[in-house]
């Protein structure tokens, strides 16, 4: 059995043990001894949602309005001109069939990827490498476009992706350490404001049945969900 760290220790020592309102999850995780790096904090929400039925799945993009303070990487599958308006737009990665390739060979730098329509015949062939990663880009969240400029503008202003996993839990950054409270309770109500606009009308009795907020290193703080 692993040992305990101090840190660890005194992070669950002051963490409440039972659920409490958003803000005071949020206060109690910043009262948590830091870590030498910036963590994320976190967020896991448990759905009243089964994934099992294509008519409740939860997924879609949610362009928080603080940003997530995480560098993001942007690969854009394009050619031609709309390459060069993604590179202009600040992707970090552009290619075509030579970047098809590349990921074929095992490079997999980055975070995120747009592609252009006419190009999804070529990252088609990606799909065993970029869809267990959630990278498969996808023209209902916006990644598949010929606005490939305002897609790559998007994702770097801190718009993320949520999706339900099988066990009905969406897990979402919701920003950093070295965010303040009110930063991060702006991010946290706007994406459960985003959550409760994707309920599936399939969805029967409470939508939201738990709720946990973290950050990298610390103790997990129960959200009183019906106090949001």
């Amino acid at each position: 059995m692993a040992k305990m760290s101090r840190r660890m220790r005194e992070a669950r020592e002051i963490t409440p043990k039972e659920a409490v309102s958003l803000k005071a999850a949020v206060e109690a995780l910043l009262a948590q001894p830091k870590a030498k790096f910036d963590e994320s904090i976190d967020i896991a929400v448990k759905l009243g949602v089964d994934p099992k039925h294509a008519d409740q799945l939860v997924r879609g993009t949610i362009a928080l309005p603080n940003g997530t303070g995480k560098q993001v990487r942007i690969a854009v599958f394009a050619k031609g001109p709309k390459a060069e308006e993604a590179e202009k737009a600040g992707a970090d990665i552009v290619g075509a069939e030579d970047l098809v390739e590349k990921v074929q060979g095992g490079f997999m730098d980055f975070d995120r990827v747009v592609a252009t329509p006419d190009m999804m015949a070529q990252v088609g062939k990606l799909g065993r490498v970029l869809g267990p990663r959630g990278l498969m880009p996808n023209p209902k969240l916006g990644t598949v476009t010929m606005d490939v400029a305002a897609a790559v503008a998007a994702i770097k202003s801190g718009q993320i992706e949520v999706r339900v996993d099988k066990g009905g839990v969406i897990h979402a950054p919701v920003g950093r350490r070295s965010f303040d409270a009110t930063k991060l309770l702006e991010n946290l109500n706007y994406l459960i404001d985003e959550l409760n606009r994707m309920k599936p009308a399939s969805s029967k009795g409470r939508y939201m049945q738990r709720m946990v907020v973290s950050s990298t290193m610390g103790a997990g703080v129960r959200v009183d969900v019906t106090s949001i």
